[in-house]
C-alpha cells in the first residue's frame, strides 16, 4: 500500500512540475525586439514618464563597468541615475567618477553617506538617493544587475492601476566554468521560474534586484523607511503592496546578472541568506518549497518501484530525465544559459536543496557584503503577530 502511495506523490509532483515549466515558458516568452522608447502603456497618461533610477553600490566587482555602464545606455528619453555609497574610501568611487565625466551634464550623480533607518545595510544606503530623486517614477536597481536598452519600458509597460510595485528576480548570465553553471540552476529555471509562476497566477511577490515605484504608494505608507518593517527590503516591499490592496508584477523577461567564476562557498551562502530571509519573512510558504525540487519525487519512485516490477536504479533515472530534461529545453527556449551539462547542474542543485532548505529553518544569523545580519528580529514580529 505505502509502494502505491510513493507512486502517486511521485506522479504528482512530477506533473507538477511539468506544469510549472510550461507555464513558466509561457509567461517569459521570447519577444523578437526590445520594446521600442516610445510606448503606449495602459494606465500611464504619460508614455514615456521621466524616472530616477537609485543604484546602491558597494564595492567593486568584476563586471562593475558593465553593469552600472548599461544604466547610462537606455533607450529613454527622460532619467536619472543617482549611485549611492555609504563611505568615501569604497574602491568603486573612482569607476563611477568615470562613467559619470563621460555623460551629459545632469544624467548622473554620486552620493556618499549613510542614512542607519534599518538594519538593512541595503536600505540604508538607498535612502538618500530616494530623497534625491526628481521624478515620481523611481527604480532600486542593485549594482549587479545588466540592464537591457528597454530596462524602463519592460518596466512600465506592466503596470495597470492594480499594480503598485513592478520587478524582475535575476537571470545569471555569462557563467564560467561548472559551478557558476550551477548557480544559474538555482537562479534562473528554480527560482526565476516559480517566482514567474507566482506572477502568472496573480501572486506575484518582489525581489530586491530591480523594483520600479510610483512614489506615491511607497508615500503613502509612510515613505522609503516603511521598508524597514522587515530585515528584507523586497519582502517589506511585498507586504506594503499587498497591505495597500495592490499586486506586485514581473516583467515579461528577468534582467541578467553577470556571473563569471563562482566558487562553492559563495553559491551555498548566498542561497542560504536568502532561505533564512524568506523563512523569516513568509514562513508558511518557505515550508512547501522543500518539494520543489526533484530528490524526494526520486526517492519516492525508487521505494515504489519494486512493487511495480522495476528496478529502482531505472525509476531513479526516469524520474530524474522527466524533471530535468524539460527544464534544460525550456531553458534552451527560453534563450537563458544553457549547455550540455546542463541537467547535470540541476540535479546537483536538487541534491544541494533539501540542505539549503534545512539550513534555512536551522539559521537565524549570516554575513552580507561584510555586514553581520540576523533575521532574529523578522521571526519575532511573525511570532508576535500571531
Amino acid at each position: 500500500m505505502t509502494g502505491y502511495i510513493a507512486a502517486a506523490f511521485c506522479l504528482f509532483v512530477t506533473a507538477f512540475n511539468l506544469f510549472s515549466l510550461a507555464l513558466a515558458g509561457w509567461r517569459c516568452r521570447r519577444r523578437p525586439e526590445p520594446l521600442p522608447a516610445r510606448l503606449a502603456m495602459t494606465g500611464l497618461s504619460d508614455p514615456t514618464p521621466p524616472v530616477s533610477i537609485v543604484r546602491p553600490v558597494c564595492g567593486l566587482e568584476t563586471f562593475s563597468e558593465q553593469t552600472l555602464r548599461s544604466t547610462f545606455e537606455l533607450d529613454y528619453p527622460e532619467y536619472e541615475v543617482i549611485f549611492c555609497v555609504q563611505k568615501k574610501t569604497d574602491p568603486i568611487i573612482p569607476l563611477i567618477e568615470k562613467l559619470l565625466a563621460e555623460q551629459p551634464e545632469g544624467r548622473g550623480r554620486l552620493l556618499i553617506g549613510d542614512d542607519p533607518i534599518s538594519p538593512n545595510p541595503k536600505l540604508n544606503n538607498c535612502f538618500k538617493g530616494w530623497q534625491a530623486a526628481q521624478h515620481q517614477w523611481i527604480v532600486l536597481a542593485d549594482s549587479n544587475v545588466l540592464a537591457p536598452k528597454d530596462y524602463l519600458q519592460q518596466m512600465l509597460v506592466r503596470f495597470r492601476p492594480d499594480i503598485g510595485l513592478v520587478c524582475s528576480p535575476p537571470l545569471g548570465v555569462w557563467p564560467e566554468g561548472l559551478r557558476a553553471q550551477l548557480e544559474c540552476a538555482f537562479l534562473n529555471s528554480f527560482q526565476a521560474r516559480w517566482q514567474f509562476c507566482a506572477d502568472a497566477l496573480g501572486m506575484g511577490f518582489a525581489q530586491g534586484k530591480s523594483m520600479m515605484w510610483r512614489r506615491e504608494v511607497v508615500d503613502q505608507a509612510g515613505g522609503i523607511a516603511a521598508l524597514a518593517s522587515e530585515i528584507a527590503e523586497d519582502a517589506a516591499a511585498t507586504k506594503l503592496v499587498r497591505e495597500a490592496g495592490m499586486k506586485v508584477a514581473l516583467v515579461d523577461r528577468p534582467f541578467g546578472q553577470p556571473l563569471g567564476a563562482r566558487t562553492l562557498r559563495a553559491i551555498y551562502q548566498r542561497q542560504t541568506r536568502w532561505a533564512r530571509l524568506r523563512r523569516a519573512s513568509f514562513p508558511t510558504m518557505y515550508a512547501p518549497e522543500i518539494f520543489a525540487g526533484s530528490l524526494i519525487p526520486i526517492l519516492a519512485g525508487a521505494y515504489a518501484a519494486r512493487d511495480f516490477g522495476f528496478e529502482p536504479w531505472t525509476v531513479v533515472a526516469l524520474v530524474a530525465a522527466l524533471w530535468h530534461l524539460p527544464e534544460a529545453l525550456v531553458n534552451w527556449r527560453l534563450g537563458w544559459p544553457t549547455s550540455p551539462i546542463s541537467p547535470l547542474t540541476y540535479l546537483l542543485r536538487d541534491l544541494m536543496f533539501p540542505i539549503v532548505w534545512i539550513d534555512g529553518w536551522l539559521g537565524d544569523d549570516f554575513v552580507w557584503l561584510g555586514n553581520s545580519m540576523t533575521v532574529r528580529e523578522a521571526d519575532e514580529t511573525v511570532d508576535g503577530a500571531a
